[in-house]
């Protein structure tokens, strides 16, 4: 159903990702808004990699209330607001997705709605039913 393409024509992945990722006709497709690094009860952890740990369980949590798994991740988009941000999202994701990796874009921002997020992550993920 996911086809993962890492084609030779190209320089292979700088890091743990797909550089594209082909849907079957008729997958049934979840969007999963971006989500930021705080837990249920309102903490917003400091380190941005325990942040990421937090963006990644509530799209953990989105997959699993759609009947999807951590597989059926096609694409992940990360906004982090500094280089230095850049090691602790991308321990948390690699701890995350499964193999192969579904294709991703990472990007640096000036920052969020609160100033105390670093990191947010949206997914879009696709099944066959």
């Amino acid at each position: 159903m996911l086809r993962h393409l890492v084609p030779p024509a190209i320089r292979p992945p700088f890091a743990r990702y797909s550089h594209a990722v082909e849907i079957a006709a008729g997958a049934r497709l979840l969007l999963v808004s971006g989500q930021l690094g705080i837990s249920p009860d309102e903490v917003i952890p400091e380190g941005v990699e325990e942040q990421a740990d937090l963006c990644l369980a509530a799209i953990d949590a989105c997959l699993i209330e759609a009947g999807m798994a951590r597989a059926d991740i096609v694409r992940l988009n990360a906004y982090v607001t500094d280089r230095a941000h850049l090691p602790g999202y991308m321990a948390a994701r690699d701890r995350f997705i499964a193999d192969p990796p579904p294709a991703s874009t990472l990007m640096i921002v000036s920052g969020f709605a609160r100033p105390e997020f670093k990191v947010e992550i949206e997914a879009l993920a696709a099944r066959a039913d």
